[in-house]
């Protein structure tokens, strides 16, 4: 529910814990009428937080899963001619209304729903250099024309638009002088055990603090070429629970490590590790300063 002036309307979501910059950025991005664009690591949750949005404005979801192939007009509709040239050599169907060959993408649908939507266009990064610039136009204007009948879609209610980039790429600065812009900071420990409490509820605390220390020693470590993200620690923490593996081993040793380290390089630092005898923390104060509990 929106507070008196209308502006605080996400609050986050039970199966969301988000930070207050950026519950802020989405509130922000909401007034404005800016599409909001998410940066941030791998695995933090970017993608995940527009399904949350739209669960928390009760608003439906629409997304549009970036490719390296994509096309900015493949968001706004599809003229199928490959179908209508089929219908008209085989027979069959109408060929004269061309409207039945039109397919609306994301961006045309909720431009044409009649409902207010939110659309997620995640991994903007993944396409093109030009991608960008080619939605600058349909997202100031909410609206376009289907070249092929001359039919103009525009919105009724601006979407609520999401947009994620993992920075593969640089984005034109026009385009991003169009966005509210928010960078998802990896969560420090306190908020990490708020986040694994949404998925592991009642998680035992002594086990969760060996877990914990355990994946920011991991995360420390100069020779990986990939750190874990929040989503392998969820999922470590599944494998742990469901092996039924005791406490003093995790203190000892890193168990069901593949669920962590995704990069064979990375496996290898850490049997080199082992071998040389190295001890793995199993206190906050083997971590140094910055992770005093």
């Amino acid at each position: 529910m929106a507070n008196e002036n209308g502006f605080q309307q996400f609050k986050g979501t039970p199966g969301y814990i988000a930070s207050g910059p950026l519950v802020d950025a989405v509130n922000c991005s909401i007034a404005l009428q800016r599409p909001l664009l998410i940066k941030g690591e791998p695995g933090t949750g970017k993608t995940m937080l527009a399904h949350h949005i739209a669960e928390g404005l009760g608003m439906p979801l629409l997304t549009w899963h970036i490719k390296s192939t994509s096309k900015g007009e493949e968001g706004l509709y599809v003229y199928d001619t490959v179908q209508r040239l089929n219908d008209s050599r085989f027979g069959g169907s109408d060929v004269s209304d061309i409207r039945h060959y039109i397919k609306l993408g994301p961006l045309g649908e909720s431009f044409a729903a009649d409902k207010r939507q939110v659309l997620l266009i995640d991994e903007i990064d993944k396409a093109d250099l030009e991608f960008p610039n080619d939605l600058l136009r349909e997202l100031d204007e909410m609206r376009f024309t289907i070249t092929e009948t001359n039919e103009e879609v525009a919105a009724k209610d601006r979407p609520v638009v999401i947009i994620t980039s993992n920075n593969e790429k640089e984005l034109p600065d026009a385009f991003l002088r169009r966005c509210i812009f928010h960078f998802i900071e990896f969560p420090d420990p306190p908020l990490m055990r708020q986040i694994v409490d949404v998925h592991h509820p009642h998680l035992d605390a002594t086990l969760l603090d060996q877990v914990l220390i355990k994946f920011y020693w991991l995360r420390e470590q100069n020779d990986l070429r990939k750190k874990p993200s929040t989503s392998e620690l969820v999922d470590w923490i599944s494998a742990l629970l469901r092996s039924g593996v005791s406490l003093d081993k995790v203190e000892e040793h890193l168990p069901f490590v593949g669920a962590l380290l995704k990069k064979e390089q990375d496996l290898e630092a850490l049997q080199s590790y082992d071998s040389r005898g190295g001890k793995y923390p199993s206190d906050w104060s083997d971590l140094g300063p910055r992770y005093n509990q």
